[in-house]
Parts: structure tokens; sequence; C-alpha cells
């Protein structure tokens, strides 16, 4: 499997204003209430996903590491309860890079295997250069990890992970719950946005779209959908995100088979024509857009090896 230690740059610039934005001002977390004990935290970075359930709190990701004490200051306001489980749904840092601060004896993390992969690899650069400690090198690990499927059982919930397939990258995970009725869906969906699909670690146009595709033959049309990014959604918003996907990506497909290179296509307006002015806002710009449903349909990522 190719690794992602040539990744490191790309991978920060899309985090720059993260750390720009951060040494300038104090960070404010916003609580939404999705169902009776699920709870989706915003601040810096991905959206945290909060379970409450009835000895334990279930966390899903954790943002930067410079921010945890402002997101467990959050987590008070909701429960007092011990989070017994955090689980990154990948490896970036915006969603991970807390792990350390959130790692105690009574929390147990926990990822798919190429997820810890990928993090084990960031963090051994980390280490070689001096910038973080043994300790918390290892306390950035998850503890527990799975191949396809995961479940946690609580009371009348039952907590779903599930694996998707070079999606946002080659270790994401869904975390359904179906008592509750919301699902979050990592970086496998970008609310309101064109998404970062992170070719350089496993990620793909095709399975971003089967990322969705899966997440809507579980839910039903009252299900609160926490993003990857953005404000909460639903199964009708998710479903017209899918539709613009495929559409765009069925464009630069024929601009493709037509023979059209890539730096043409990157200038292609036409190919995401009727979506720039909905989804072009965030940190991928329709150019960017192009470039890379361009490049993930010409080079696809080499076959999933991991046991």
């Amino acid at each position: 499997m190719k690794e992602p230690l040539q990744l490191v740059p790309l991978i920060l610039y899309f985090l720059i204003p993260y750390f720009i934005s951060a040494q300038d001002e104090k960070v404010s977390i916003k609580v939404d209430t999705l169902s009776r004990d699920v709870y989706m935290l915003t601040g810096e970075g991905g959206n945290i996903g909060i379970y409450v359930g009835e000895a334990y709190v279930f966390m899903i990701d954790d943002q930067f590491d410079r921010i945890s004490e402002e997101n467990k200051a959050a987590i008070r306001t909701i429960s007092d309860k011990p989070i017994a489980f955090l689980f990154n749904t990948h490896m970036h840092g915006d969603h991970s890079g807390g792990n350390a601060s959130f790692n105690t004896e009574r929390t147990t993390l926990v990822s798919q295997t190429n997820a810890r992969k990928r993090i084990d690899l960031q963090n051994q650069q980390e280490l070689q250069e001096g910038k973080i400690d043994a300790q918390f090198y290892k306390k950035m690990l998850p503890e527990v990890t799975f191949s396809e499927d995961i479940t946690f059982y609580d009371g009348e919930e039952t907590i779903m992970g599930l694996h998707v397939h070079h999606a946002h990258t080659d270790g994401d995970a869904l975390i359904y719950f179906p008592f509750n009725n919301v699902i979050h869906m990592g970086d496998t969906y970008f609310a309101g946005r064109y998404p970062f699909i992170d070719l350089e670690s496993g990620g793909s146009i095709d399975g971003y779209i089967a990322a969705i595709q899966k997440a809507l033959m579980l839910i039903n049309d009252d299900t609160a959908i926490i993003p990857g990014h953005g404000r909460p959604s639903n199964k009708a918003e998710m479903q017209t995100y899918l539709a613009m996907l495929q559409d765009i990506r069925g464009r630069v497909q024929a601009a493709v088979d037509a023979g059209i290179s890539l730096e043409d296509a990157k200038a292609m307006e036409s190919l995401t024509e009727g979506y720039d002015e909905s989804y072009g806002g965030g940190f991928i710009n329709p150019e960017r857009m192009r470039e890379t449903i361009y490049t993930s349909l010409t080079s696809p990522p080499e076959a999933d090896t991991s046991p």
C-alpha cells in the first residue's frame, strides 16, 4: 500500500487556515442537539459527535490538540459521564489531533485499521523531528482497530462503525446510531461545499460516491446527519449532494474519454457549471474539484491489502 509520508505538505496546505486563525482568536465551541442522546460540537476542524449512553460518553473525533480543553469543557456541559470510547473517523489531524489529550485510562481509542496506520506514520515523523515526545506519540494511537465493521451495544442503542473503502481516505468509517436516528459521516460528506478527497491517502471519487450511497441505504428521511464539515444535514440534502458529485464525475469522465489534458480540464468551468456557486466557496475551489476528480479517474487507488 502506498504510504503517505510524502503527502504531509499537501495535507498541511489545507489545514493552514486553521493554524493561522488559531493563533489570533479564541475558539468558541457550538453545541447542537440532534436527538435525545446525540450532539454535534463545532469548533475548529472536523465536527465532533457525542453520544451520551447509560453509563458513559461515546465520542467521535476530537479536532486539534490545542483546543482539547475547550472541547472537554463543552462536553461537560452535556454530561459528566466518563468518555469510554473515542472513535476516529479517519486519520487527518483536524479529526484526530486531540487523541493524546483525550486518551486516558478510562478512554479507549478506536479506528479503522488503515486510519491507525496513517496516524502512526504521521506521528512517527513528528517524533523523529522532535515535535512530540514518545509518550505523546503512544497516546495518539488508536488501541482498538477493525477491518470492515464494529458494533457497540449500550442500552437501547446499537452503535455501528462501518468502513467505507477509498472514499475521503482509505481508512474512513461511518458511525450510525439507529435508535437515535443519527449518522456521523466523517469527511465522506462536506455539507454545502465541495469535498476534499485525499487521493494521496487512498481516497477516490468513486469510493466517495459509494460511501454516500451506503449511508443513504441505511438512513431515512428523518435521520440527522453529522457531516465532517458544515452544519447538521439531512437525507434530502445529501441526496442532492450525491447527484452533484455523480454529475460532475460524468462530465469529467467524458473529458477524459475525449483526450482532454488535466491542465485543460482544470480550466474548463463547464465541468462544474451549475454547482460552483452553491458548493465552490470552501477550501476546495472549483478548479481544485475538477483536478481532483480528473486525477482520481485517471489514477485509481491501489487495491486495499489491509487485513
